[in-house]
This record gives C-alpha cells, structure tokens and sequence, in this order.
C-alpha cells in the first residue's frame, strides 16, 4: 500500500521533530521566522484568543502569547506537538489538520497559519473550516510560499533533495502548491471572507548563506515595498463578517 501524502508528512515531521528548532530557531532561521511572524501579527487583533494551524513546535504560538494574547495550536504531527507543549507549557496543543479542525464552531477570535498552506491537499476545506471556527469579525491571516519567479524551481528542488536522501527539515517532496494574488484572493472571497488584503514579505531567505543572507536582510524593506516579485511569501488575511 503507498503511502498517502499526509502521512508522509507527519512521519517527516515527527522525524524531524528534535531539530526543527536548529533550522527556524538559530540564526538566520530566527530573523527569517521573527520577519514573517510580526508581519503576520500585524494583521491579527492583540491579546485574544488564537487558533494556529500548522503550529508546529510553537514558534507562532510562543510569539503571539508573549504579546499578551492566548493561542492554542494544531499540527498533525505529534512529534512536533511535544516540542510546543515544552516550549508553551501554558498554552494548549492538539493533533489535527486544517481540512478538519477539532474544534466547535465560532470558538476563537483570531486563526493564524505560517508555512503550511502550500501543503494542503483541499486548501478550500481548510478556509472553510477556519471559517466556521472563527467567531463573526474574527481574522485569519496566513503565509506561506507564493508563485513567484524565484519559487518555481522550489519544487523540483525538493523532489532532487528527496531522492538524494538529503536530510533536511524542509526539503522534502510533498507534492506542495504555490499560489498568487489572484487564487488567493478568490479562495478567500469564496470561503466567505471579507476585506481580503494580500501582500508580500521577506526577501532574506533562511537558506541564503552570508553575507548574501545579511545583504538581503538589509534591502528587504525596499523589496517589499518597490519590487514584491522578488519576496518570497505571500501574505493574507481577511475577515469573517459580523452577524
């Protein structure tokens, strides 16, 4: 029997779960994931209560609580779920998926997911189901890779990765699909979110190495603002309507 796409993912996950931390935690993985974590935050309400899809080993979650908010997260990995649990002892994590949240309609303020939604396999499941647990005026703001001219090659690199063994918390073949302004902002629209903005964040990559890393880091500003086709992630957030 093959084995399914999200079952590669969480046994990806929970193999890696032990070193994720050397990758978005030192270093350059710090600046990138602190970068497109308060650009994130700058879209969502402080200090309510926050569903965090992908969480991960809680580096959102540890983020957005420190800020005086209360977050819980999902991951489908239960390896990833003990490293937040030991990372945000006050805070709540469960295994679960986006397609199918375990939690009860309208039971959270704010949803927030970073580097996940490429991975999907029903991204309109996961809008539609982030959608029923947030409460009316709630938020979603999500990031994740876009459709740009230098990510079209991402996957391929991924796929030459995986079949070299190359053992790496990222680079792993999981079939994932990029999106631009326009798919998002329809996927969105068509979930039942309002004010839809989409933009786009960071040009210093977590992979670059120095001192094109600390270069990047220092024209990633203008980039952002003057030239978006060469960040590297797109960011979303809309609104689900007061009653």
């Amino acid at each position: 029997m093959s084995i399914t796409v999200p079952e590669k993912i969480r046994e990806h996950y929970d193999a890696v779960a032990d070193t994720y931390d050397d990758h978005y935690d030192q270093v350059h993985g710090r600046c990138y994931h602190t970068h497109i974590s308060r650009y994130i935050m700058k879209s969502l309400p402080a200090g309510v209560h926050l569903l965090d899809i992908g969480c991960g080993t809680g580096l959102f979650v540890e983020k957005y609580t420190e800020s005086g908010g209360h977050a819980v997260g999902i991951d489908i990995s239960r390896g990833m779920i003990g490293r937040a649990h030991l990372r945000c002892g006050t805070s709540e994590f469960t295994i679960g998926t986006g397609e199918r949240i375990p939690f009860r309609d309208n039971s959270f303020d704010a949803v927030s997911s970073l580097l996940v939604f490429s991975y999907l396999g029903d991204p309109v499941a996961m809008l539609d189901e982030a959608y029923r647990v947030l409460r009316p005026g709630g938020i979603i703001a999500i990031c994740t890779l876009g459709k740009k001219l230098l990510t079209r090659g991402i996957p391929i690199l991924y796929h030459i990765s995986e079949k070299m063994k190359v053992r790496h918390v990222v680079m792993k073949n999981f079939g994932e699909r990029y999106y631009d302004e326009n798919e998002m902002y329809d996927l969105f629209e068509n979930a039942g979110f309002t004010e839809i903005r989409v933009g786009w964040c960071s040009f210093a990559h977590i992979d670059m190495i120095d001192p094109l890393f600390s270069l990047a880091r220092r024209v990633e500003p203008f980039v952002e603002q003057r030239i978006p086709q060469f960040a590297y992630n797109i960011c979303v957030n809309g609104k689900k309507p007061e009653k």
